[in-house]
């Protein structure tokens, strides 16, 4: 018995140290901090879990996907965004998302490819800055929390925040960047995660 959780712990060491460092965007690929993730260690790992199966998955069906599909999943939530070349990739990736066990919901933001603009490229890239740098200077907000995507300068944020108060200001702050159209925010709050830390 003693045996069996010395081996359990020592995966989940090699499988915590081997998810360090590969991102920016936090230990498990969600775009939120371990350190202060209001998500239990075990809906955590369940997440990261989901999201490699997920991004595996795809992966195999395509292997264009590793580079132009992203999912994010938080407390069993998967997030999509990227681009594909028709409306029925699309629909083929929502499919295979909705079969990842453990899915609770699927929202697939994927763009349908066009003709490259580099002018509106560099408009997307500058409102993403803008806005990272907003959430970075203001106090109320926990700017790790949150993962930014800019397409045709629509912005979409995932996250979790930590209450009401805090939601609505990363709203705000997203909506008073200059030459915004439209703010899609899926945001979690910590209250409606299944699991929260202790």
């Amino acid at each position: 018995m003693i045996i069996k959780k010395i081996h359990y712990l020592l995966i989940l060491f090699i499988f915590i140290n081997n998810c360090s460092g590969t991102s920016s965007g936090g230990l498990f690929g969600t775009g939120v901090s371990v350190a202060i993730d209001p998500r239990s260690l075990g809906t955590q790992i369940d997440d990261s879990i989901m999201e490699k199966n997920l991004t595996t998955r795809l992966t195999m069906k395509d292997k264009k996907y590793f580079l132009s599909v992203k999912p994010k999943v938080l407390d069993g939530r998967i997030f999509i965004t990227g681009k594909v070349d028709n409306p029925e990739e699309k629909l083929k990736i929502t499919k295979i998302a909705w079969e990842t066990r453990g899915a609770r919901s699927v929202r697939n933001d994927i763009k349908i490819k066009e003709k490259f603009d580099i002018k509106r490229s560099a408009k997307d890239a500058l409102i993403t800055s803008q806005l990272r740098a907003a959430f970075i200077f203001n106090k109320n907000i926990k700017s790790t929390n949150y993962q930014i995507d800019t397409y045709k300068s629509n912005i979409y944020i995932y996250g979790i925040a930590s209450n009401r108060e805090e939601l609505e200001i990363v709203i705000n702050e997203a909506k008073s960047v200059l030459d915004v159209n439209k703010v899609v925010a899926s945001i979690l709050l910590v209250e409606d995660l299944r699991i929260q830390k202790n």
